[in-house]
Formats: structure tokens, C-alpha cells, sequence
């Protein structure tokens, strides 16, 4: 366990550590974090293509998904009803920025796209199986995991040029409760979904660790578990995320800190601008302490409840 730490932990510690003062320079390791998560989940795709019996593997993929996603996201929502009612954290729609950027529209089709850059995966999975190109699975598979050290690192560099120093984080006690309240009823949902998937409870709560960090629990998860448990953890992820699209701007007002909370690590970046246009700028930081925290949190929980 504490090897496979310090391979995933490593580079996005070597990331943090870099200072990037240039814009273009920042411009670019954008550009690269999401061109990684493409690269990630095509060759995720392919993985997925090399089980047997894929149809039926499919099958059974989605309704392990679908549950776990929603014994989890009950969790998060009573946990995060009950925070939002003692936090007193209330949303400004009045101050936000001016051409706050992204639809809500446009958002869940970005999130689309990764979907179907998995279903690429997919497609090319099979033709390398039909055309029986040796070792042309276990390739993908350990490409996939390079890709995730460069997505890490890289990540480790935007998180280092946020703006935001470790203390000024960590003494954001609106993003810490939130992002506390999001860690353990998640974790409590993955306990719950466990039996329920025919699962040890350290594989449900592995599998609920990636907080919608969908790209790195896929991977983690499939390397340890197999690229089925993989594509589980990608799909109950990459479901929260579209799931907050639609949750923010109905409850943000009301109910700010369970809108922030409800997208988990993605409240950082990919949900932060739906935040940001119907909560206001109040929510913005908070939005991304929470997110930055479960980014931490994420990949050391998912491999201790791997290894145990």
C-alpha cells in the first residue's frame, strides 16, 4: 500500500512544487490536464473492451453504478441538508461575475464527451480484439497508468498556481465542513452499497473514495479490482458530476453549502463555474477549498481501502 502511495502521490507533490509565473505556460498545463483525462478514459475504454463476455459485463456495470451512485448520493444529501441548515452559508446571486462562463447546457455536454470518449475506447478496444493484436489490452492498460502520473503532476501544478496557499485553505472552515461532511457520507454510502453489490466493504469503500474525481478512481480502482469495478467507479463519478449540472442551480440559493458539497472534487473546476453564475462570487471559494481538499483526500483513501 505504501508504494502504490507514493507512485500516485509523488507526482502531484512534484507538480505542487513547481511555481508557474507565465500565463501562456498556465494556458498550456490546462490544455494538457484535459487532454490527459481524454487519454485516460479512451484507453479505459479499451480495457474495457478486452473482458469477455463485455454485453453482459456492461450490463451488470451499469446497475452496479446506478446503485452505488444512488445509496451514496442519498448520503451526501442528508448529510449535506443537515450541514447547510447549521453553516448559515448563503449563495449572492446579486454579485455574479459578469459572463460567468458556461451554460449549464453546455457543462453536462462537456461531460457527455467524456463518456463517449470512453465509448471510442470501446470501439477501438474491439477492433484490436477482432483483428487479435497481441498484447494490444494490457498496452492500453499500462498506458493508462503513465497518463495518470502526467494528469497528477500536472494537476499538482494548477493546485500550486490556484491562488489559494495551504493555510488560507485549511482556515476556510465553510470548504472544510463541507468537504468532511462530503468525505464520510460518502464513505458511508460505499459501506451501505457494499453488500448490496456483493462486495468486501473495503471494495465499496474504495470505490466511493474518488469523491467525482472520475478519472483517477477508474484507473486506481481498475488496476486493483479490474477494469469492470474500474468502469464502475468512473460511471458512479462522472454521474455526480452531471447530476450536480442540475442540483446546483435549483438548491444553490437555499441550500448553498449542499450545492457546493453535492459535486465533490469537481466543485474546483468543472462544476465551479455553474457555482459561480448561480451562487455568486461569495461561493467561489469555498467552492474550490472544498474541492481542493477532496482532491487530496481522494487518492491515498482510495488505495488504503484498496490494499486492505
Amino acid at each position: 500500500m505504501l508504494s502504490g502511495l507514493v507512485i500516485v502521490l509523488l507526482p502531484l507533490a512534484l507538480g505542487y512544487l513547481v511555481p508557474v509565473r507565465h500565463a501562456g505556460a498556465m494556458a498550456l498545463i490546462n490544455r494538457g490536464v484535459n487532454a490527459s483525462v481524454y487519454v485516460i478514459l479512451l484507453l479505459m475504454g479499451v480495457s474495457l473492451a478486452g473482458l469477455d463476455d463485455l454485453a453482459s459485463q456492461l450490463s451488470r456495470m451499469g446497475g452496479q453504478a446506478l446503485t452505488l451512485f444512488a445509496v451514496i448520493g442519498a448520503c451526501n444529501l442528508a448529510g449535506l441538508w443537515w450541514l447547510s441548515n447549521r453553516l448559515g452559508l448563503t449563495a449572492d446571486p446579486s454579485r455574479v461575475v459578469p459572463g460567468a462562463p458556461l451554460s449549464k447546457l453546455a457543462a453536462m455536454a462537456g461531460s457527455l464527451a467524456l463518456v463517449a470518449a470512453v465509448a471510442l475506447g470501446v470501439a477501438l478496444g474491439l477492433t484490436g480484439k477482432a483483428l487479435t493484436l497481441r498484447g494490444f489490452h494490457a498496452g492500453a492498460e499500462t498506458l493508462a497508468e503513465w497518463a495518470l502520473y502526467v494528469l497528477l503532476a500536472l494537476i499538482g501544478c494548477q493546485l500550486r498556481n490556484s491562488g489559494m496557499p495551504l493555510r488560507q485553505i485549511l482556515l476556510n472552515r465553510h470548504g472544510l465542513a463541507i468537504a468532511l461532511v462530503l468525505a464520510a457520507t460518502s464513505l458511508a454510502g460505499g459501506l451501505l452499497a457494499a453488500p448490496l453489490l456483493d462486495l468486501r466493504a473495503s471494495e465499496g469503500l474504495a470505490l466511493a473514495a474518488g469523491f467525482g474525481w472520475y478519472s483517477l478512481s477508474g484507473i486506481l480502482v481498475g488496476d486493483a479490482l479490474g477494469p469492470a469495478l474500474g468502469g464502475v467507479a468512473f460511471f458512479n463519478d462522472l454521474a455526480r458530476e452531471l447530476a450536480a449540472f442540475v442540483l446546483i442551480p435549483l438548491v444553490i440559493r437555499r441550500h448553498a453549502a449542499l450545492a457546493i458539497g453535492y459535486g465533490g472534487a469537481t466543485s474546483m473546476d468543472f462544476t465551479l463555474p455553474v457555482i459561480q453564475q448561480h451562487g455568486g462570487v461569495t461561493c467561489v471559494p469555498v467552492a474550490v477549498v472544498s474541492g481542493f481538499i477532496l482532491s487530496l483526500l481522494s487518492p491515498p483513501l482510495i488505495l488504503f481501502f484498496l490494499s486492505l
